[in-house]
């Protein structure tokens, strides 16, 4: 089991799959590791991303893709730049089918803590929240 946090804290999943989401959330508040607000779209997020602050994030890069582009790095770009109402340095973890060495380094220099590639346990997602708090 993932070890609890110091203090229950807010943390942000935007994952298009209802089933990994939920049972992510579910666990998560029952461990008492905090609350993980659910996003299924990089809209939602945005959204979530304006009206709250989270301490860490888990974002799918394939969630919100568009134009033929395989990764939105919109949601990263906009927390790192200070758009939203979180701290731009959180830790933020990103999910991806196939990780390249060029995907690496745009992670890279956009501070990302975690990779997790899929697919994965829901168990992973709780570790990463876990090491967040």
């Amino acid at each position: 089991m993932p070890e609890r946090p110091r203090n229950p804290i807010n943390m942000l999943l935007v994952e298009e799959q209802p089933l990994l989401r939920k049972t992510v959330s579910m666990t998560a508040r029952s461990l008492g590791m905090g609350t993980v607000h659910e996003a299924a779209t990089a809209e939602a997020a945005e959204k979530l991303l304006r009206e709250r602050s989270f301490e860490g994030a888990v974002i799918s890069l394939e969630c919100g893709a568009f134009g033929g582009a395989a990764h939105n790095f919109t949601l990263l770009d906009r927390v790192r730049g200070g758009m939203s109402a979180s701290r731009a340095t959180i830790p933020i973890a990103v999910m991806v089918d196939h990780p390249t060495t060029a995907l690496l380094q745009e992670l890279r220099s956009r501070d990302i803590s975690r990779v997790i590639v899929k697919p994965f346990r829901a168990k992973v997602l709780l570790d990463t929240f876990a090491s967040f708090g």
